[in-house]
Protein backbone atom coordinates (compact mmCIF):
# COMPACT_ATOMS: atom_id res chain seq x y z
CA UNK A 1 0.00 0.00 0.00
CA UNK A 2 1.47 3.34 -0.67
CA UNK A 3 -0.03 6.76 0.20
CA UNK A 4 1.15 9.88 -1.41
CA UNK A 5 0.57 13.46 0.46
CA UNK A 6 -1.12 16.03 -2.18
CA UNK A 7 -1.26 18.59 0.25
CA UNK A 8 -1.92 19.46 3.93
CA UNK A 9 1.63 19.11 4.19
CA UNK A 10 3.56 22.20 6.10
CA UNK A 11 0.71 23.89 5.25
CA UNK A 12 -3.04 24.67 6.74
CA UNK A 13 -4.66 23.95 3.55
CA UNK A 14 -5.87 21.25 0.47
CA UNK A 15 -6.20 18.49 2.17
CA UNK A 16 -5.73 15.29 -0.36
CA UNK A 17 -4.23 11.79 0.21
CA UNK A 18 -4.25 9.41 -2.44
CA UNK A 19 -3.84 5.86 -1.40
CA UNK A 20 -3.33 3.18 -3.67
CA UNK A 21 -3.32 -0.53 -2.85
CA UNK A 22 -2.94 -3.70 -5.69
CA UNK A 23 -6.46 -3.04 -7.41
CA UNK A 24 -7.90 0.38 -6.18
CA UNK A 25 -6.49 3.73 -6.01
CA UNK A 26 -8.65 6.45 -3.74
CA UNK A 27 -8.21 9.68 -2.11
CA UNK A 28 -9.13 10.75 1.21
CA UNK A 29 -10.20 14.78 0.77
CA UNK A 30 -9.53 16.65 -2.36
CA UNK A 31 -9.34 20.34 -1.01
CA UNK A 32 -8.15 24.01 -2.40
CA UNK A 33 -5.18 25.69 -1.86
CA UNK A 34 -6.20 28.83 0.16
CA UNK A 35 -4.47 32.06 0.72
CA UNK A 36 -2.01 33.74 -0.25
CA UNK A 37 -1.64 34.01 -4.45
CA UNK A 38 1.27 32.58 -5.13
CA UNK A 39 -0.59 29.22 -2.99
CA UNK A 40 -4.39 29.77 -4.53
CA UNK A 41 -2.24 29.84 -8.17
CA UNK A 42 -1.33 25.76 -7.39
CA UNK A 43 -5.15 25.09 -7.92
CA UNK A 44 -4.02 25.32 -11.67
CA UNK A 45 -1.50 22.40 -11.22
CA UNK A 46 -1.88 18.92 -12.46
CA UNK A 47 -3.02 16.52 -9.76
CA UNK A 48 -0.54 14.40 -8.74
CA UNK A 49 -1.99 11.53 -10.39
CA UNK A 50 -5.07 10.68 -13.36
CA UNK A 51 -8.62 11.93 -11.85
CA UNK A 52 -9.44 8.80 -14.13
CA UNK A 53 -8.15 6.12 -12.38
CA UNK A 54 -9.23 7.62 -8.70
CA UNK A 55 -11.95 4.54 -7.73
CA UNK A 56 -13.86 6.62 -5.25
CA UNK A 57 -13.36 9.59 -2.60
CA UNK A 58 -13.75 9.31 0.93
CA UNK A 59 -14.53 13.21 2.44
CA UNK A 60 -14.33 14.20 5.91
CA UNK A 61 -16.56 17.37 6.24
CA UNK A 62 -17.50 20.27 3.81
CA UNK A 63 -14.70 23.18 4.34
CA UNK A 64 -13.33 24.24 1.27
CA UNK A 65 -9.88 23.55 1.75
CA UNK A 66 -10.74 19.80 1.56
CA UNK A 67 -13.61 19.15 -0.71
CA UNK A 68 -12.99 22.59 -2.90
CA UNK A 69 -11.35 20.97 -6.03
CA UNK A 70 -13.73 17.83 -6.03
CA UNK A 71 -15.43 19.94 -9.14
CA UNK A 72 -12.05 19.77 -11.20
CA UNK A 73 -11.53 16.03 -10.22
CA UNK A 74 -15.05 15.61 -12.09
CA UNK A 75 -14.42 17.80 -14.77
CA UNK A 76 -11.17 15.53 -15.81
CA UNK A 77 -12.78 12.71 -15.85
CA UNK A 78 -13.46 11.60 -12.56
CA UNK A 79 -16.32 9.29 -12.19
CA UNK A 80 -16.45 7.14 -9.21
CA UNK A 81 -18.62 7.74 -5.58
CA UNK A 82 -18.03 10.62 -3.36
CA UNK A 83 -18.68 8.95 0.13
CA UNK A 84 -19.64 11.39 2.68
CA UNK A 85 -22.54 11.86 5.92
CA UNK A 86 -25.90 13.48 5.05
CA UNK A 87 -25.32 16.49 6.22
CA UNK A 88 -22.14 17.17 4.51
CA UNK A 89 -23.21 16.65 1.56
CA UNK A 90 -25.81 19.42 1.87
CA UNK A 91 -23.23 21.86 2.69
CA UNK A 92 -21.41 20.64 -0.04
CA UNK A 93 -24.03 21.54 -2.21
CA UNK A 94 -23.80 25.27 -0.99
CA UNK A 95 -19.89 25.46 -0.74
CA UNK A 96 -19.06 24.06 -4.13
CA UNK A 97 -21.82 26.48 -5.87
CA UNK A 98 -20.40 29.55 -4.16
CA UNK A 99 -16.77 28.97 -4.55
CA UNK A 100 -17.54 28.15 -8.26
CA UNK A 101 -19.30 31.82 -8.44
CA UNK A 102 -16.77 33.45 -6.71
CA UNK A 103 -14.00 32.02 -9.35
CA UNK A 104 -16.47 32.75 -12.59
CA UNK A 105 -16.46 36.45 -11.01
CA UNK A 106 -12.70 36.56 -10.44
CA UNK A 107 -12.02 35.40 -13.82
CA UNK A 108 -14.63 37.68 -15.62
CA UNK A 109 -12.71 40.88 -13.73
CA UNK A 110 -9.05 39.10 -14.66
CA UNK A 111 -10.22 38.55 -18.70
CA UNK A 112 -11.01 42.31 -18.52
CA UNK A 113 -7.41 43.27 -17.71
CA UNK A 114 -5.70 40.29 -19.80
CA UNK A 115 -7.67 41.54 -23.14
CA UNK A 116 -6.97 45.03 -22.48
CA UNK A 117 -3.05 44.09 -22.38
CA UNK A 118 -4.00 41.69 -25.43
CA UNK A 119 -3.67 38.57 -23.64
CA UNK A 120 -5.68 35.13 -24.05
CA UNK A 121 -8.34 34.74 -21.63
CA UNK A 122 -8.03 32.08 -18.88
CA UNK A 123 -11.35 30.09 -17.44
CA UNK A 124 -12.39 28.84 -13.61
CA UNK A 125 -11.33 25.80 -11.95
CA UNK A 126 -14.80 24.69 -12.76
CA UNK A 127 -18.62 26.43 -13.38
CA UNK A 128 -21.83 26.64 -11.24
CA UNK A 129 -23.13 23.88 -13.62
CA UNK A 130 -19.99 21.73 -13.05
CA UNK A 131 -20.28 22.08 -9.47
CA UNK A 132 -23.80 21.19 -9.64
CA UNK A 133 -23.08 18.20 -11.78
CA UNK A 134 -20.11 16.92 -9.07
CA UNK A 135 -23.09 16.88 -6.50
CA UNK A 136 -24.37 13.74 -8.90
CA UNK A 137 -21.57 11.88 -7.77
CA UNK A 138 -22.15 11.90 -3.50
CA UNK A 139 -23.50 9.40 -1.99
CA UNK A 140 -24.18 9.33 1.68
CA UNK A 141 -23.08 6.95 5.22
CA UNK A 142 -23.98 6.60 8.28
CA UNK A 143 -21.82 7.59 11.30
CA UNK A 144 -20.31 4.63 13.17
CA UNK A 145 -21.45 2.10 10.59
CA UNK A 146 -18.48 0.14 9.19
CA UNK A 147 -18.52 0.63 5.17
CA UNK A 148 -17.62 -1.97 2.71
CA UNK A 149 -15.95 -0.91 -0.12
CA UNK A 150 -13.83 -3.52 -1.91
CA UNK A 151 -12.92 -6.58 -0.79
CA UNK A 152 -10.04 -5.14 1.12
CA UNK A 153 -10.99 -1.77 1.76
CA UNK A 154 -13.57 -1.06 4.90
CA UNK A 155 -14.19 2.60 6.68
CA UNK A 156 -16.22 3.95 9.34
CA UNK A 157 -16.55 7.90 10.11
CA UNK A 158 -16.84 8.80 13.44
CA UNK A 159 -17.62 12.31 15.02
CA UNK A 160 -14.82 14.32 14.38
CA UNK A 161 -16.24 17.40 16.50
CA UNK A 162 -14.95 20.03 14.15
CA UNK A 163 -18.54 21.23 11.81
CA UNK A 164 -21.73 19.67 11.42
CA UNK A 165 -21.12 15.87 10.93
CA UNK A 166 -17.48 16.14 10.10
CA UNK A 167 -15.60 12.50 9.82
CA UNK A 168 -12.24 11.03 11.27
CA UNK A 169 -11.51 8.16 9.34
CA UNK A 170 -10.93 5.11 10.41
CA UNK A 171 -9.76 3.15 7.57
CA UNK A 172 -9.26 -0.75 6.98
CA UNK A 173 -6.88 -1.97 4.48
CA UNK A 174 -6.43 -5.89 3.90
CA UNK A 175 -3.32 -6.82 2.20
CA UNK A 176 -1.71 -10.61 1.94
CA UNK A 177 -3.85 -11.48 4.57
CA UNK A 178 -3.01 -9.18 7.14
CA UNK A 179 -5.62 -6.01 8.33
CA UNK A 180 -3.82 -2.53 8.68
CA UNK A 181 -5.70 0.39 10.32
CA UNK A 182 -5.04 3.80 9.46
CA UNK A 183 -6.77 6.58 10.71
CA UNK A 184 -7.26 10.08 9.86
CA UNK A 185 -7.75 12.70 12.21
CA UNK A 186 -8.49 15.73 11.36
CA UNK A 187 -9.86 18.35 11.36
CA UNK A 188 -10.50 18.08 15.49
CA UNK A 189 -12.85 19.96 17.02
CA UNK A 190 -12.77 21.27 20.69
CA UNK A 191 -14.69 19.12 23.73
CA UNK A 192 -17.68 21.07 24.77
CA UNK A 193 -17.40 22.72 21.65
CA UNK A 194 -21.25 24.52 21.53
CA UNK A 195 -24.14 22.68 19.17
CA UNK A 196 -22.24 20.03 17.98
CA UNK A 197 -21.13 16.38 19.53
CA UNK A 198 -17.73 15.85 21.33
CA UNK A 199 -15.25 14.23 19.36
CA UNK A 200 -15.40 10.34 18.97
CA UNK A 201 -12.46 8.71 21.26
CA UNK A 202 -10.38 5.77 19.38
CA UNK A 203 -8.27 3.86 21.13
CA UNK A 204 -6.79 1.71 18.43
CA UNK A 205 -4.50 2.36 15.24
CA UNK A 206 -1.33 1.36 13.35
CA UNK A 207 -0.96 4.57 11.22
CA UNK A 208 -1.92 8.08 12.67
CA UNK A 209 -2.74 11.07 10.66
CA UNK A 210 -2.84 13.85 12.51
CA UNK A 211 -3.86 17.54 12.84
CA UNK A 212 -1.50 19.86 14.54
CA UNK A 213 -3.04 23.56 13.17
CA UNK A 214 -3.00 24.68 16.85
CA UNK A 215 -0.45 22.21 18.03
CA UNK A 216 1.95 24.89 20.07
CA UNK A 217 -1.14 26.67 21.77
CA UNK A 218 -3.61 26.71 24.03
CA UNK A 219 -7.43 28.16 23.58
CA UNK A 220 -9.73 30.10 26.19
CA UNK A 221 -12.42 27.66 28.09
CA UNK A 222 -16.12 28.39 27.09
CA UNK A 223 -16.79 30.45 29.66
CA UNK A 224 -13.73 32.41 29.15
CA UNK A 225 -14.59 33.10 25.50
CA UNK A 226 -18.05 34.27 26.21
CA UNK A 227 -16.37 36.86 28.88
CA UNK A 228 -14.35 37.95 26.44
CA UNK A 229 -16.89 38.52 23.83
CA UNK A 230 -18.90 40.74 26.61
CA UNK A 231 -15.72 42.66 26.54
CA UNK A 232 -15.10 43.36 23.56
CA UNK A 233 -19.04 43.97 22.45
CA UNK A 234 -19.07 46.59 25.56
CA UNK A 235 -15.94 48.07 24.81
CA UNK A 236 -17.02 49.16 21.22
CA UNK A 237 -20.59 50.26 22.21
CA UNK A 238 -18.89 52.10 24.78
CA UNK A 239 -16.85 54.39 21.96
CA UNK A 240 -20.34 54.14 19.67
CA UNK A 241 -18.06 52.15 17.10
CA UNK A 242 -18.33 48.53 15.23
CA UNK A 243 -17.81 44.94 15.87
CA UNK A 244 -16.56 44.17 12.67
CA UNK A 245 -15.80 40.26 12.63
CA UNK A 246 -14.65 38.19 9.63
CA UNK A 247 -15.63 34.54 9.80
CA UNK A 248 -16.01 31.22 7.89
CA UNK A 249 -20.14 30.47 7.10
CA UNK A 250 -20.08 26.98 8.09
CA UNK A 251 -19.47 26.39 12.22
CA UNK A 252 -17.75 29.42 13.45
CA UNK A 253 -20.45 31.53 12.27
CA UNK A 254 -23.33 29.57 13.66
CA UNK A 255 -21.28 29.22 17.35
CA UNK A 256 -21.35 33.24 17.30
CA UNK A 257 -24.77 33.13 17.04
CA UNK A 258 -25.22 30.41 19.55
CA UNK A 259 -23.25 32.81 22.20
CA UNK A 260 -24.79 35.40 20.72
CA UNK A 261 -28.34 34.12 22.06
CA UNK A 262 -27.08 32.91 25.04
CA UNK A 263 -25.78 36.80 26.38
CA UNK A 264 -28.88 38.13 25.34
CA UNK A 265 -30.96 35.68 27.34
CA UNK A 266 -28.74 36.59 30.10
CA UNK A 267 -29.24 40.13 29.83
CA UNK A 268 -25.78 40.99 29.17
CA UNK A 269 -26.00 42.02 25.39
CA UNK A 270 -26.57 45.78 24.37
CA UNK A 271 -29.80 46.58 22.71
CA UNK A 272 -28.21 46.94 19.12
CA UNK A 273 -28.26 44.98 15.71
CA UNK A 274 -26.42 41.93 14.65
CA UNK A 275 -25.73 41.66 11.00
CA UNK A 276 -25.25 38.38 9.37
CA UNK A 277 -23.43 40.12 5.81
CA UNK A 278 -23.33 36.50 3.82
CA UNK A 279 -25.24 34.87 1.88
CA UNK A 280 -23.42 32.02 2.40
CA UNK A 281 -23.71 32.20 5.77
CA UNK A 282 -27.06 32.40 6.10
CA UNK A 283 -27.76 29.50 3.93
CA UNK A 284 -25.13 27.42 6.23
CA UNK A 285 -27.04 28.22 9.30
CA UNK A 286 -30.45 26.79 7.38
CA UNK A 287 -28.54 23.55 6.55
CA UNK A 288 -27.56 23.76 10.81
CA UNK A 289 -31.75 23.88 11.16
CA UNK A 290 -32.11 20.91 8.95
CA UNK A 291 -29.40 18.77 10.55
CA UNK A 292 -30.91 19.39 14.37
CA UNK A 293 -30.51 15.72 14.79
CA UNK A 294 -26.65 15.83 15.69
CA UNK A 295 -27.53 18.74 17.90
CA UNK A 296 -25.75 18.09 21.57
CA UNK A 297 -27.96 18.08 24.45
CA UNK A 298 -27.16 21.90 25.58
CA UNK A 299 -28.50 22.84 21.71
CA UNK A 300 -31.36 20.71 21.51
CA UNK A 301 -32.49 21.22 25.49
CA UNK A 302 -31.41 24.02 26.95
CA UNK A 303 -31.04 26.55 24.41
CA UNK A 304 -33.52 25.77 21.69
CA UNK A 305 -33.56 27.50 18.35
CA UNK A 306 -30.36 28.67 18.82
CA UNK A 307 -30.12 31.10 15.22
CA UNK A 308 -33.35 32.89 15.83
CA UNK A 309 -33.27 36.09 17.67
CA UNK A 310 -35.22 39.37 16.87
CA UNK A 311 -31.44 41.15 17.23
CA UNK A 312 -30.58 39.68 14.11
CA UNK A 313 -30.44 40.67 10.56
CA UNK A 314 -29.81 38.76 7.69
CA UNK A 315 -28.28 40.69 4.80
CA UNK A 316 -28.75 39.18 1.20
CA UNK A 317 -28.08 41.51 -1.48
CA UNK A 318 -25.09 43.81 -2.07
CA UNK A 319 -27.24 47.04 -2.10
CA UNK A 320 -28.08 46.36 1.77
CA UNK A 321 -24.45 45.56 2.66
CA UNK A 322 -23.67 48.72 1.25
CA UNK A 323 -26.13 50.19 2.95
CA UNK A 324 -24.14 49.51 6.67
CA UNK A 325 -21.25 51.72 5.50
CA UNK A 326 -24.21 55.03 6.38
CA UNK A 327 -25.11 52.82 9.44
CA UNK A 328 -24.74 55.32 12.40
CA UNK A 329 -25.56 52.85 15.46
CA UNK A 330 -23.10 50.63 16.86
CA UNK A 331 -23.03 47.49 15.53
CA UNK A 332 -22.14 44.09 15.45
CA UNK A 333 -21.28 42.58 11.29
CA UNK A 334 -20.51 39.32 10.60
CA UNK A 335 -18.85 39.14 7.31
CA UNK A 336 -17.05 36.42 5.05
CA UNK A 337 -14.66 35.30 4.36
CA UNK A 338 -12.37 33.95 7.62
CA UNK A 339 -9.48 35.29 6.51
CA UNK A 340 -10.15 38.78 5.10
CA UNK A 341 -8.64 37.06 1.77
CA UNK A 342 -12.07 38.26 -0.36
CA UNK A 343 -15.74 38.69 0.52
CA UNK A 344 -17.90 41.36 1.69
CA UNK A 345 -16.03 41.63 4.69
CA UNK A 346 -12.90 43.09 2.62
CA UNK A 347 -15.04 46.26 1.78
CA UNK A 348 -16.46 46.76 5.38
CA UNK A 349 -12.39 46.57 6.48
CA UNK A 350 -12.05 49.21 4.08
CA UNK A 351 -14.33 51.58 5.00
CA UNK A 352 -13.99 50.94 9.23
CA UNK A 353 -10.42 50.14 9.60
CA UNK A 354 -8.92 53.57 9.83
CA UNK A 355 -11.65 54.64 12.49
CA UNK A 356 -10.22 54.61 16.52
CA UNK A 357 -13.92 54.03 17.35
CA UNK A 358 -14.27 50.38 15.62
CA UNK A 359 -12.81 47.09 16.46
CA UNK A 360 -11.76 43.98 14.37
CA UNK A 361 -12.47 40.66 16.34
CA UNK A 362 -10.64 37.63 14.93
CA UNK A 363 -12.02 34.16 16.21
CA UNK A 364 -10.71 31.99 13.83
CA UNK A 365 -6.33 31.17 12.75
CA UNK A 366 -5.21 33.38 10.19
CA UNK A 367 -2.83 31.90 7.56
CA UNK A 368 0.32 32.91 6.78
CA UNK A 369 0.13 35.20 4.05
CA UNK A 370 -3.52 36.44 4.41
CA UNK A 371 -5.17 40.08 5.11
CA UNK A 372 -6.42 39.02 8.07
CA UNK A 373 -2.77 37.92 9.32
CA UNK A 374 -1.26 41.47 8.63
CA UNK A 375 -4.42 42.56 10.36
CA UNK A 376 -3.57 40.73 13.61
CA UNK A 377 0.15 40.58 13.07
CA UNK A 378 -0.43 44.78 14.28
CA UNK A 379 0.50 46.26 10.86
CA UNK A 380 0.04 49.71 10.57
CA UNK A 381 -1.34 49.95 7.64
CA UNK A 382 -2.34 47.70 4.92
CA UNK A 383 -2.77 47.75 1.05
CA UNK A 384 -6.08 46.29 0.13
CA UNK A 385 -8.62 47.27 -2.99
CA UNK A 386 -6.02 49.38 -4.85
CA UNK A 387 -5.39 51.48 -1.75
CA UNK A 388 -3.34 51.98 1.35
CA UNK A 389 -5.49 51.72 4.39
CA UNK A 390 -4.32 52.80 7.97
CA UNK A 391 -5.37 50.87 10.96
CA UNK A 392 -6.57 52.44 13.62
CA UNK A 393 -9.32 50.21 14.79
CA UNK A 394 -8.56 48.06 18.30
CA UNK A 395 -7.65 44.85 16.71
CA UNK A 396 -8.46 41.59 18.96
CA UNK A 397 -8.46 37.76 18.89
CA UNK A 398 -10.36 35.16 20.78
CA UNK A 399 -8.50 31.77 20.03
CA UNK A 400 -11.64 29.60 21.82
CA UNK A 401 -14.14 30.22 19.07
CA UNK A 402 -11.65 28.15 16.80
CA UNK A 403 -12.77 24.89 15.42
CA UNK A 404 -9.58 22.85 16.04
CA UNK A 405 -8.17 21.07 19.05
CA UNK A 406 -5.57 23.10 20.68
CA UNK A 407 -2.36 22.02 21.84
CA UNK A 408 -3.65 20.11 25.56
CA UNK A 409 -6.66 18.90 23.60
CA UNK A 410 -4.39 17.07 20.74
CA UNK A 411 -2.48 15.78 23.93
CA UNK A 412 -5.49 14.38 25.07
CA UNK A 413 -6.29 12.65 21.81
CA UNK A 414 -3.21 11.00 21.76
CA UNK A 415 -3.28 9.76 24.52
CA UNK A 416 -6.80 8.17 24.64
CA UNK A 417 -4.84 5.27 22.14
CA UNK A 418 -4.17 2.03 24.05
CA UNK A 419 -0.32 1.94 22.54
CA UNK A 420 0.81 4.25 20.37
CA UNK A 421 0.91 4.10 16.57
CA UNK A 422 3.87 2.56 14.78
CA UNK A 423 3.77 5.74 12.87
CA UNK A 424 2.24 9.58 13.39
CA UNK A 425 2.35 11.74 10.63
CA UNK A 426 1.98 15.37 11.48
CA UNK A 427 0.17 17.06 9.02
CA UNK A 428 -2.52 20.57 8.42
CA UNK A 429 -0.60 22.45 10.36
CA UNK A 430 2.59 25.36 9.85
CA UNK A 431 5.77 25.38 11.42
CA UNK A 432 6.60 25.37 15.30
CA UNK A 433 2.49 23.75 16.02
CA UNK A 434 4.02 20.80 14.02
CA UNK A 435 7.25 20.90 15.65
CA UNK A 436 6.15 21.39 19.03
CA UNK A 437 3.11 18.47 18.51
CA UNK A 438 6.15 16.50 17.24
CA UNK A 439 8.40 17.49 20.61
CA UNK A 440 4.82 16.24 22.76
CA UNK A 441 4.32 13.29 21.14
CA UNK A 442 7.73 11.58 20.73
CA UNK A 443 7.98 12.74 24.74
CA UNK A 444 5.30 9.72 25.02
CA UNK A 445 6.74 7.79 23.29
CA UNK A 446 5.21 8.27 19.81
CA UNK A 447 7.27 7.64 16.71
CA UNK A 448 6.18 10.74 14.12
CA UNK A 449 7.18 12.30 10.89
CA UNK A 450 6.64 15.84 9.58
CA UNK A 451 5.76 15.17 5.53
CA UNK A 452 5.98 17.57 2.58
CA UNK A 453 3.78 17.79 -0.27
CA UNK A 454 4.60 15.37 -3.03
CA UNK A 455 6.36 12.56 -0.30
CA UNK A 456 5.54 9.25 -0.63
CA UNK A 457 5.13 6.37 1.75
CA UNK A 458 4.86 3.21 1.77
CA UNK A 459 3.07 1.42 4.67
Amino acid sequence: MKLTFCGAAKIVTWSCYLIETGTTKFLVDCGMFQWPKEITRLNYEPFLFDPKEIDFVLLTHAHIDHCGLLPKLYKQGFSGKIYATSATIDLCKIMLEDSANIQEKNIEQENKRRKKNHQEPRFPLYTEEEAAECMKLFSPIEYTKTNIFTDTIQARFNDAGHILWSGNIELFITEEGKQKKLVFSWDIGQRNTPIIQDPTTIEEVDYLFMESTYGDRKHEDAEGKKELLIKYITETYNKWGKLLIPSFSVERTQELLYFFNIIIKEGKFPAQKIFLDSPLSIKATEVFKKHTEVFDEEALHKYPHPFDFPQLECVQSIEDSIKLNTYDQPCIIIAGNGMCTAGRITHHLRHWLSNPKNTVLFVWYQAEGTLGRYILQWEKKVWMMGETVEIHAKIWKINGFSGHADTDQLMRRAKGFMKAPKMTFIVHGEGTAQTTLQTKLEEIGFTCKIPNIKDQIEL
